[in-house]
């Protein structure tokens, strides 16, 4: 498995990805995921194997100094074989050499393994947002300080 850019072709796979990972009204339109692929604050990392898509990652720049990760998809039968791991590491070293001091996300209230991978990685709740998903559920905000290396 391999980390690679975004090319423009991949933008149906990742759309298609994106619509099975999640719930109608959680799941992003076509033209939002073009919007923030398209974003010149933004990075996409396309995960894949034998030339197949199997996850990707966006994330954005935003003021002051942080990161949003605005969505982390990995296709079903990937899941728990690393392929969010190495997503999230390529984000929070990139995050890291843009001198950002913190990334975040927002994650379901629900979502009981997307809550303990990233509390795994170091990521702690600070806030919760009520109503935030269209099936009523609330997001929690998870946040991670990235601790300064000596360069």
């Amino acid at each position: 498995m391999h980390l690679r850019a975004f090319r423009p072709a991949d933008l149906e796979d990742l759309y298609r990805i994106d619509q099975a990972c999640f719930a109608p009204g959680i799941s992003y339109t076509r033209e939002a995921l073009d919007d923030f692929i398209g974003s010149r604050r933004s990075k996409t990392w396309i995960a894949e194997e034998k030339e197949e898509i199997v996850g990707f990652l966006i994330a954005e720049l935003e003021a002051p100094r942080a990161a949003h990760i605005v969505t982390i998809d990995v296709v079903e039968n990937w899941r728990r074989r690393h392929v969010g791991s190495l997503l999230m590491d390529a984000a929070e070293n990139w995050a890291w050499e843009q001198n950002l001091v913190l990334v975040y996300l927002e994650t379901s209230e629900n979502n009981v393994s997307a809550r303990s991978f990233y509390e795994a990685r170091g990521y702690k709740k600070v806030d919760d947002v009520l109503n935030y998903y269209a099936d009523g559920a609330s997001a929690w905000i998870m946040l991670k300080w990235l601790k300064r290396r000596d360069r």
